[in-house]
């Protein structure tokens, strides 16, 4: 019995072992995880800060010297180029490296190397959209460049220095978590942040579900419910500007296209409501005379934030603002002379092609009346714990095929075209990084301009402000030339009419400087009034946000740093002071019970402001969103075939003009419907959901309590999210925060004979949730309060809020 016990003792040793040693699926193993001296407990971090440290980096070339200030912002002084960017790249790295890692590994299609099979379809989906041929040959245009060649060799070397040094125990959690560990960072791999920036802000899709939408319902309905200019717009660039340039010649719509857009009626997914604010106010509406610019790019909001704030200066150069994780340079910022910010263009920089192949081997495929060779590029991802995958990708002269066959479809995104070819801006060659190079040294707005030529996508609303007293707005990129409405549907991939015919000349972009209305702005609109030669896109975002911006900015006299950041949290709602007046109009209070009337008279007296404690934007906003819903379903929600559906402004016009439409009578009921059916059935079914869900009307109807919001971990890994918190706002209000999605980094510049800037971002500059630096900037940002930007002119400079010195040398 004894010897029997004693080897029962001895197999549970070892099987304990065994299993504390072993990764049983997302749990780490748990030995290691746990262990005292390389497990999560190193990862806890002291609040109290070293007030000075030195440190020896074998390939400095001088001296640098790093001044943290409270918030743990470091402020970088070098002696030169080399050494600048070599220490943004070991700073960055030591803050963020998991963060680094991750998204390279998403954006190069590797994630499951270290996440196993659930990450699979992800990463052949990134695979077979050529993320790796665009990042290839970026990388090629940067090396092509001199100054950037370095740049970006430096940049890496300093991000290798630092993960060299490391140790297993000082490896960031989430490397725990998953148990593996950093690898070398390699050029390509800041390359592969453009090509993600490129996916999240130009990489969406809507061709297919408009193809469907033109082979169900015909081009008259499809022209009518899609139209190519909006009915409510304030664009970007003022309405009226005029043109100083010949414009090339517009390519001619091939002939099939236009029998199909003038076809009879056959028979009887991009996200609306996101988008990012920018504006530069002239001195001469402002209280100090010199120009102030604001910007609020708005992403899906993470810990650890989106963004990594960084003064960077050495001869030729002092500048503040953010950096990506990963790349090289400030991204949007300011110094003592000029300041610029960032919105996207949402250009029409991604197009479909069908594509006709000679026999099953799929060899050649038909293009210009003549059979032309496929290339093809094997793909090969490594799977934990399973063997690798082998896919192989079919190219043509436009792009990759991304999916081959229906079963590609069924486990992939939806929006994509079973056979087609993809042509996008992002697989070209290009050096994005050199416009902000130039940028952090710009002086003037000849700078900014210069600057400008080297950008290439995704396209961008580039914003200026000078001490100069100049303000000035860029919608720029590189943008193809196309003739109207090209790659508003898939296209036949044979007929050479269909490709892209050269670029829109760089000074041919829409821009305007110093205009007399004092101001310049974006916020996702259309580029410009339908006057301007070229095609751009069909569809750009809601003209609201764009719209409130620029009523407040032309009311306001003497504005002040505080005048911009409280219209940065201003939730205002353009939507509701357009069509509520119509929909309360076509209610009939007489058939309404005492919670539906409460919901009315509270709409009736709503101020149209979506704050946080407001009933009357949670009931306008479900309200609407049913109506929405109710009045396109039954004949756009289709389980077979995805549907484009028609716009939020198509809506809006048809409820205010046409409100008989047929479109507003629902096909699965015998009567008529109008729109007043609609109103009242999804007004009636707005308050029961809302008494479902919170109860009887009251504070529990409140607008932050109805719209849940948080701040997710990168890699969703519980408790390490800021957890649900109450918000104002919604999509279509300047402080367009919904679903995760907002605000990633509030910045007011005032410029000046001495610039000022003020800045917050949702989170903290550490990327380790064992710090306190994580997300101490969180409560300020959601207070909708700015903090100043502590922008040193030497290295010797003094200031209280300096908390700590750390001198690098050779």
């Amino acid at each position: 019995m004894k010897v029997f016990k004693a080897i029962l003792s001895i197999v549970f040793t070892l099987a304990l072992i065994w299993a504390l040693q072993t990764k049983f699926g997302d749990v780490p193993p748990l030995g290691e995880f746990l262990n005292p001296s390389t497990g999560f407990w190193q990862n806890a971090e002291s609040k109290n800060i070293i007030p000075t440290e030195k440190l020896e980096l074998k390939a400095l070339q001088g001296k640098v010297t790093i001044r943290y200030d409270e918030n743990m912002v470091p402020h970088i002084f070098a002696e030169n180029d080399h050494d600048l960017y070599y220490v943004q790249g070991y700073l960055t790295a030591k803050a963020r490296l998991w963060q680094m890692d991750i998204q390279t590994r998403s954006a190069a299609g590797r994630l499951s190397e270290v996440v196993g099979p659930k990450a699979l379809e992800l990463d052949r989906y990134h695979r077979r959209m050529g993320m790796t041929y665009g990042a290839e040959h970026t990388l090629q245009g940067i090396m092509k460049d001199p100054v950037m060649s370095k740049v970006i060799n430096a940049y890496s070397d300093g991000v290798n220095a630092y993960i060299k040094q490391l140790k297993p125990g000082g490896y960031p959690i989430e490397f725990k978590l998953l148990n593996y560990a950093p690898e070398e960072w390699k050029p390509i791999n800041s390359a592969y942040l453009l090509k993600l920036m490129s996916e999240t802000l130009a990489g969406g899709s809507n061709e297919l579900a408009m193809t469907n939408v033109l082979d169900k319902f015909g081009a008259q309905v499809t022209n009518d419910l899609f139209p190519d200019y909006p009915t409510h717009e304030d664009p970007i660039i003022p309405t009226g500007t005029k043109w100083n340039f010949k414009p090339l010649p517009i390519p001619a719509p091939p002939a099939a296209f236009k029998a199909q857009m003038l076809a009879s009626m056959k028979d009887k997914e991009k996200i609306e409501g996101i988008g990012s604010n920018n504006w530069a106010v002239s001195g001469s509406k402002t209280a100090n005379g010199y120009p102030i610019l604001a910007n609020d790019p708005h992403l899906d909001l993470t810990l650890p934030s989106i963004w990594y704030q960084m003064q960077m200066s050495a001869p030729g150069v002092n500048v503040y603002g953010v950096t990506l994780p990963g790349a090289p340079c400030v991204v949007i910022g300011y110094n003592q002379k000029v300041s610029w910010g960032v919105t996207n263009v949402d250009a029409d920089i991604l197009d479909w092609y069908q594509v006709k192949f000679k026999d099953a081997n799929r060899t050649e495929y038909w293009y210009n009346n003549k059979w032309n060779k496929v290339n093809r590029k094997v793909e090969e991802i490594k799977i934990l714990g399973q063997k690798p995958l082998i896919d192989t990708v079919l190219y043509t002269h436009y792009g990759p095929v991304v999916y081959d066959n229906a079963d590609m479809a069924k486990k992939g995104r939806i929006n994509i075209p079973v056979g087609n070819a993809l042509r996008w801006i992002a697989h070209d060659e290009s050096d994005e990084f050199k416009t902000f190079y130039l940028l952090n040294r710009a002086s003037n707005y000849t700078d900014y301009r210069e600057a400008l030529k080297y950008y290439t996508a995704p396209a961008q609303n580039f914003i200026f402000a000078s001490a100069d007293n100049d303000i000035a707005i860029t919608p720029n990129g590189k943008l193809p030339l196309k003739y109207k409405d090209q790659g508003k549907f898939i296209m036949d991939g044979g007929d050479p009419a269909n490709d892209w015919h050269g670029w829109i000349p760089f000074d041919q972009n829409p821009t305007v400087k110093n205009p007399p209305r004092g101001f310049v702005s974006s916020a996702n609109q259309s580029s410009t009034d339908q006057t301007y030669p070229y095609y751009i896109n069909w569809k750009f975002e809601g003209y609201e946000r764009g719209k409130r911006i620029n009523d407040r900015l032309t009311a306001m006299k003497k504005a002040t740093v505080d005048s911009m950041r409280v219209l940065q949290t201003d939730d205002y709602s353009i939507r509701a002071q357009d069509i509520l007046p119509t929909m309360l109009k076509y209610l009939d209070a007489s058939k309404l019970d005492d919670t539906q009337l409460a919901a009315l008279d509270t709409l009736k007296k709503w101020d149209k402001y979506c704050n946080a404690k407001s009933v009357g934007a949670s009931i306008f906003s479900n309200w609407w969103v049913r109506f929405y819903n109710l009045t396109w379903r039954d004949n756009f929600e289709d389980k077979k075939t995805l549907l484009y559906y028609p716009t939020m402004d198509r809506t809006e016009t048809l409820l205010i003009k046409e409100p008989n439409s047929t479109w507003f009578d629902n096909k699965r009921t015998p009567i008529v419907e109008t729109a007043a059916d609609v109103l009242s059935s999804s007004f009636n079914a707005t308050v029961n959901g809302l008494v479902k869900d919170h109860g009887e009307i009251g504070e529990s109807w409140q607008w932050g309590k109805v719209k849940p919001f948080e701040v997710a971990h990168l890699g969703h890994v519980p408790g390490f999210g800021s957890g649900n918190f109450v918000s104002g706002g919604t999509g279509s209000t300047v402080n367009a925060l919904i679903d995760g999605h907002g605000p990633s980094w509030r910045m007011v510049v005032q410029m000046g004979p001495q610039v000022k800037g003020y800045g917050i971002f949702p989170g903290g500059q550490s990327g380790n949730p064992g710090s306190f630096f994580y997300d101490d900037m969180l409560q300020t940002w959601k207070d909708g309060k700015l903090e100043e930007l502590l922008f040193l002119q030497s290295a010797t400079e003094t200031s209280p809020r300096i908390k700590k010195t750390l001198t690098l040398s050779k």
